[in-house]
């Protein structure tokens, strides 16, 4: 039955050409779309001349070995609310999908999360919306992280946010005018009625399924309450976070304006740096492309004004803000481009141990027996 379940998750998947518009043409069309905004008014050559000369590669290759270490928490993490439903995955399987979700995610955005779960379920004969509210509840710790990192984060660098508002009053406007519309949150709370008012009313199959879905992913999130472990899920989720920051702070050194950034500002350059890229990838995007290197110029640009008032009072030579966007354009494309390069070398190994392993299950004595009696 769990398997029928996993199969028609997979055929209730296909989507007509608009859903292959929404899932794959669009994140594209925002990636490129946003990497054009950058580069519109950034010189490229020059932006290819300060990598070649100042970008200390020493550092992106430390950054990419750090990497793997999250990605391993994560799956540790993921293996814990998996047993408190019952489902004792091995965790060299749980290692192979996170890897891979983050793979397939660079070309088909958020098909990740469903591959991830499909792969799971199938492979531990497991329901599959179970195990989809489980990876749900995995993701919703991380969005709370983010929204408590946030939290901290704007409140200790309020002095130098103020400072780049009373900068550049224009963006601020332009974002609290989005912010505070109330057409805006009118028209999120009609879409929220009319898919509750749908729900409730409706006497459909198709909505009914929809239910019966919704009934089995509360049933993974709400394992998160009543699991065991929970102390060390907090320690590995806080690991996580305190990886990805770790490995930010270490890129930074790759570039010599940088480290000079963050001896005349301290770490919370990289902190809101860490919170925007973080906060840019629930963009639809290509892995991320295009919405991390603005949102990381932008958090840059934030702390430029301290940078020069250093420079001033220490009598070197100040940083004008276009050599200083060529720079932190720069490193946002190293470092995405690097982050890129690992994930797809890393999808290609784990997608060949997933077809072994795949194999090596299906000659298992086991599974042999389950075919036979069928």
């Amino acid at each position: 039955m769990s398997r029928k379940a996993v199969h028609s998750s997979r055929d209730g998947a296909g989507r007509p050409w608009i859903g292959a518009i929404v899932k794959f043409i669009v994140p594209v069309a925002v990636s490129c779309g946003l990497c054009w905004i950058m580069f519109h008014n950034i010189d490229f050559n020059a932006m290819l001349g300060v990598i070649r000369e100042q970008c200390d590669f020493r550092w992106i290759g430390l950054m990419l070995g750090m990497s793997v270490i999250p990605m391993i928490l994560r799956a540790v993490r993921w293996g814990i609310q998996l047993r408190a439903l019952g489902v004792n995955a091995p965790l060299h399987s749980l290692i192979y999908s996170v890897v891979g979700c983050y793979s397939l995610n660079l070309v088909f955005p958020r098909l990740g999360e469903v591959w991830r779960t499909g792969y799971i379920a199938y492979r531990e004969d497991a329901p599959f919306s179970t195990v989809f509210g489980s990876m749900i509840a995995d993701r919703f710790a991380d969005l709370l992280t983010v929204g408590l990192l946030t939290a901290l984060t704007f409140f200790l660098a309020r002095e130098p946010i103020v400072d780049f508002v009373r900068t550049y009053p224009d963006a601020y406007n332009a974002i609290m005018a989005v912010v505070t519309s109330p057409w805006v949150w009118l028209a999120v709370l009609g879409v929220v009625y009319v898919i509750w008012f749908w729900l409730s009313r409706s006497r459909g199959g198709f909505a009914g399924k929809v239910r019966g879905f919704m009934g089995g992913l509360w049933e993974g999130f709400a394992a998160v309450v009543h699991m065991k472990g929970k102390l060390v899920w907090l320690v590995l989720t806080v690991g996580i976070w305190g990886c990805y920051y770790v490995q930010l702070v270490v890129a930074f050194n790759a570039f010599p304006v940088l480290r000079e950034l963050i001896h005349s500002s301290g770490l919370i350059v990289t902190l809101v740096c860490f919170v925007l890229t973080s906060i840019s990838m629930g963009v639809p995007s290509s892995g991320g492309i295009g919405p991390y290197q603005t949102t990381m110029l932008f958090g840059l640009n934030i702390f430029l004004p301290l940078l020069q008032r250093a420079q001033e009072a220490s009598g070197a030579v100040v940083t004008g803000p276009g050599e200083f966007a060529v720079t932190g354009a720069a490193f946002g494309n190293v470092v995405i481009a690097a982050q890129t390069m690992l994930q797809i070398v890393l999808g290609l190994v784990v997608f060949l141990l997933v077809a072994l392993d795949k194999r090596r299950q299906n000659s298992s004595p086991e599974r042999c027996n389950v075919k036979n009696s069928m």
